[in-house]
Parts: structure tokens; sequence; C-alpha cells
């Protein structure tokens, strides 16, 4: 009985090493978001999008422009934290969807 036992606890650890290294593969080769630039946001450019529209190409142009690395957009009743990240761009909008100020936080 200890001898079948054995054999297949031989077999059962080197499969379950191959499931765990496979899943894990996929996790580690998985691509995570570009920027072009160091992304570093600079938000000195980008006040014209103070009145406008908070779009998607509005958001796409502010993300290339500031160089930004995650563009927030933030509605009125949206809670923030008080951390600061040099590559986030918090695009802040009114109850109308209108961007009410741009800044590098």
């Amino acid at each position: 009985m200890s001898t079948s036992f054995a054999s297949l606890r031989k077999l059962c650890v080197p499969a379950a090493a191959v499931v765990v290294a496979a899943s894990l593969s996929g996790c580690l080769t998985t691509p995570g978001p570009t920027t072009v630039g160091d992304g570093r946001c600079d938000a000195t450019q980008s006040q014209w999008a103070v009145g406008q529209p908070g779009n998607e190409a509005n958001m796409r142009r502010l993300k290339s422009e500031t160089g930004a690395g995650l563009v927030n957009p933030i509605g009125p009743a949206t809670i923030v934290s008080r951390d600061f990240r040099q590559d986030r761009l918090r695009v802040f909008l009114d109850a109308s969807n209108v961007i009410t100020a741009v800044r590098c936080e």
C-alpha cells in the first residue's frame, strides 16, 4: 500500500509543478499599458480642455499631449485619494460631463 502511494506522489508533484508554472507564465508575459516618453504627466499645455466635453476623443488627446500613463476621469460625486502619482492625469468633470479642471496628481 505504501509503494503505490509513493509512486502516486512521484507523479502528482511534478504534474502540479507544471500546472502552477503554466498558470504563472500567462501572468508574467502579459504586457502592461504603454506610454510615449517617460510616463510623467505635464498638464501645462492642456488647459484648452476646460469647458470641453469629457468624451473619449478629448480624453485620448489629453493622454497623448500630457504624456500621462493613466487618465483618471473624476465625476462630481467621486471620492479621490490624496496620493500622488507622477504618471496620472486627473480630469475633473461636472454633472453635465464638461471638463472643469485638468491636473497631474
